[in-house]
Parts: C-alpha cells; sequence; structure tokens
C-alpha cells in the first residue's frame, strides 16, 4: 500500500496532468516565460481552513521555487475578506496550477467546516462525529484528511481495513450469526467487526455475538436511546443514517458512542476562495 506522501503525489500529479494536458495553451500565448508573478489568497466566505499544505505542494510540482506563505493554519477560523496566503513564483506556474489547487482548497475546507458544525452540536455529549466512504472517487485521502481537521474521526479508510456487515452481506450470507461466523472462520488478520442492525431483534442477535461494535441503523433518537439502555456499556453503538445538524444533537444525546455523517463528503459546499494576481 502506498504512503499517504506518494498517494498524495500521486493525487496532485493526476488532477494537474486532467486540466492542463498537454499544455495550458492560455497561460503559455499570454505570459512571458521568465514571468515571476506575486498572488494572494482571500477568502470570500467565513469558514474553516483546509488543504494549504496540499495548495502549496499543487504549486510546488510546476515550480520547485515558488514560495507560499500561509497566514492562517489548517484548522483555523477564517473570515470573508481574511488573506489567506501570499504566493511568488513563476507566472506560468501560478496560472496553470491555479484552479487545480484552489478546488483542493475549497473542498477540504467545506468539508472542514462542515464537520467543525457537526462537532459543535454534539459538544458536551460522548459521542464522537466520524465521516463514511461516501467521498469523492480518487480524493478519499483529501477527504478523510479533512474531517480530521474539522474535528471529526476517520471511520475504516476502505473495504480492507475494518469488517463491516450491512443488510446486503446478512442478506447474502443468510443470517448475521452466519455472516459473523464466515469472517470470523476466514479472517486471518482478525480486523475489528461492526454490524448493522436495523431493530431491537437483530440487535440482541447480535448482541450475542460479541462483535467489536454495532451500527444502529436509520433509528429514532428513541428507538436509539432504548438500544443504548439496553446494550449497557457491553459494546461500542454508531448511529448511522441520515443524520443532519438538526438531528445530530438528539442523536447524541440518546447516549451513542458514534455517529457516523455522510453528508461531511458527499454534500460538500465548497469554500470560496479567490487568488489575485499582484494584490
Amino acid at each position: 500500500m502506498q504512503t499517504e506522501q506518494a498517494a498524495l503525489e500521486r493525487i496532485i500529479t493526476n488532477a494537474l496532468k486532467e486540466d492542463i494536458g498537454p499544455g495550458d495553451a492560455t497561460t503559455v500565448f499570454t505570459v512571458d516565460e521568465s514571468l515571476r508573478l506575486t498572488a494572494k489568497l482571500i477568502a470570500k466566505a467565513d469558514g474553516v481552513l483546509a488543504g494549504g499544505t496540499v495548495f502549496s505542494q499543487t504549486l510546488l510540482l510546476l515550480d520547485p521555487r515558488a514560495n507560499v506563505h500561509f497566514t492562517k493554519a489548517d484548522g483555523d477560523a477564517i473570515k470573508y475578506g481574511e488573506l489567506l496566503a501570499e504566493i511568488s513564483g513563476s507566472g506560468r506556474a501560478i496560472l496553470s496550477a491555479e484552479r487545480t489547487a484552489l478546488n483542493f482548497l475549497q473542498r477540504m475546507s467545506g468539508i472542514a467546516a462542515a464537520t467543525r458544525q457537526f462537532v459543535q452540536a454534539v459538544k458536551g455529549t460522548k459521542a464522537v462525529i466520524l465521516d463514511t466512504r461516501k467521498t469523492a472517487p480518487g480524493l478519499r485521502l483529501l477527504d478523510k484528511w479533512a474531517v480530521r481537521i474539522g474535528g471529526g474521526h476517520n471511520h475504516r479508510f476502505g473495504l480492507f481495513d475494518m469488517v463491516l456487515i450491512k443488510e446486503n452481506h446478512i442478506t447474502a450470507a443468510g443470517s448475521i450469526k452466519r455472516a459473523v461466523r464466515r469472517v470470523r472462520k476466514q479472517d486471518q488478520e482478525k480486523r475489528a467487526i461492526e454490524v448493522e442492525v436495523r431493530n431491537r431483534q437483530e440487535l440482541l442477535e447480535t448482541l450475542e455475538l460479541k462483535v467489536d461494535r454495532i451500527m444502529l441503523d436509520n433509528m429514532s433518537p428513541a428507538e436509539m436511546k432504548k438500544a443504548v439502555a439496553l446494550v449497557n456499556g457491553r459494546v461500542e453503538l454508531e448511529a448511522s443514517g441520515n443524520v443532519t445538524l438538526d438531528t445530530v444533537r438528539a442523536i447524541a444525546e440518546s447516549g451513542v458512542d458514534y455517529i457516523s455523517v455522510g453528508r461531511l463528503t458527499h454534500s460538500v459546499q465548497a469554500l470560496d476562495v479567490s487568488l489575485l494576481i499582484g494584490e
């Protein structure tokens, strides 16, 4: 498996290739090769900064001598109109990298800001906000990084680092018990096992199997509260399914340990940031 740095370089390289292709026609035709430029990044909305390193590495791949100085750190709250970074380097590199670098920064900042809202909404409870695998294909490393910057925690990264037995797996295996037994018989790595349940009967069946975590799928806060009382600390409980800012506090107050929120990464509102040359 690739290291995170190697994976990051691959993501950036592929994104630049996608955008620039055989060459940035507009920039090559309008900007002298030797021209050096300065630029500033300005926040056009309130939010949370995330992805400064990714922005910088994107530009540095095109101009290793470029300089990017961020005035804010990842995780900092930012306000409309604030200076986020000062940039200097090859004019062609800055203009060719601009959109790709901003796309990374804006998406990551949007995810971090959304995560921060959910984390603050459950403050004072024991609930931990988790992400899901509902990430942009090819950008999971960045999406999950942004969640951490926003104060959330990562669920499994992919299908390989944890066993999560969901409704379709249970149907295919024949039962919850059969699915869990098949995993324990075959998984030589002894990965953690989580099982999704939809009602009290499935919860009781799963409790007997002594798995590592149980996911309460699309239950009401009242149903979750009953599940918490029934489990009484014997296994970790995760709430999942259509979690919103309007509902997350009530879910947290049911006493669950984790709340997974797909909308952190599948419904991103990118933070508006402008790059201004010579400002």
